[in-house]
């Protein structure tokens, strides 16, 4: 049975997109079956695993909303092992569409269920917010990992998500765990990125991942070739970090 994790955090930019696509390739090269769930409408993970978007006909919008059959929505990437389910910029307005709909913040978990043992990991890139989707994705999930970027306001916020993830495991999800905290743009020659590396390790002690990701310009240039940085450069430091940080998570599940 797969195991489904949300890659959360309702601050934009902390790096959830970058780590959703370079943690499935890592954990698609170390021959894991890995499907990622685009859910945001800005559809970057789709994009950067080289889907275009412009031509996707069955996107997640279409599954949640319509009810669309989930596999018809499965794009091939690089990857042999590695899947895609697109986004549309549609599912902007899903959330209103779904206020109607009956156990509106579990239809994610009945789109996804059926595919739960086809693959190994199935990653959920989440929107930065806490709207239904978001809720969705989190009743839907097994684990969510946190992306903490290794800035001075990095911690700001995060006690709304764990608030939402309380509320969630209370109502919704009682399973749902903290896969782990990821610190994400970490630069050591900053002597900030190391006083908020020992913050969050303060804070959340064993939740925090060891693998760090570091600031990597090839991680920002990959998605524009469609590709995640393991194809586009796999001696890259970015690509690195990923593949150790696909072995951590591997590791655990031991």
């Amino acid at each position: 049975m797969g195991k489904i994790i949300a890659m959360a955090n309702q601050k934009g930019g902390v790096g959830k997109t970058t780590t959703t696509i370079n943690l499935a390739a890592s954990l698609a090269t170390l021959e894991k079956k890995v499907l990622v769930v685009d859910a945001d409408p800005q559809a970057n993970a789709s994009s950067g695993l080289g889907v275009d978007i412009k031509q996707a006909e069955c996107t997640i919008y279409e599954c949640i909303i319509d009810r669309a059959d989930v596999r018809e929505a499965i794009h091939d990437t690089e990857i042999d092992t590695l899947k895609v389910i697109s986004s549309h910029i549609n599912l902007v307005g899903a959330e209103i569409e779904m206020l109607n709909l009956k156990n509106r913040e579990r239809i994610l978990k009945e789109v996804l269920s059926p595919l739960k043992s086809e693959f190994d990991y199935i990653l959920i890139d989440c929107s930065p917010s806490l709207g239904l989707i978001t809720v969705n994705a989190l009743t839907a999930a097994d684990s969510v990992i946190i992306p903490v970027q290794a800035e001075y306001f990095a911690l700001e916020g995060i006690s709304k998500l764990l608030n939402t993830i309380k509320i969630i495991k209370s109502k919704l999800n009682p399973a749902l765990e903290i896969e782990g905290f990821l610190l994400t743009m970490y630069d050591s020659r900053l002597r900030q990125a190391n006083q908020i590396y020992d913050e969050v390790k303060r804070h959340f002690q064993e939740l925090v991942f060891k693998t760090v990701i570091q600031r990597n310009v090839k991680l920002s240039e990959a998605p524009s070739y469609g590709l995640p940085t393991i194809l586009y450069d796999a001696d890259s430091t970015g690509a690195k970090n990923h593949m150790a940080l696909a072995k951590e998570l591997i590791e655990r599940e031991k």
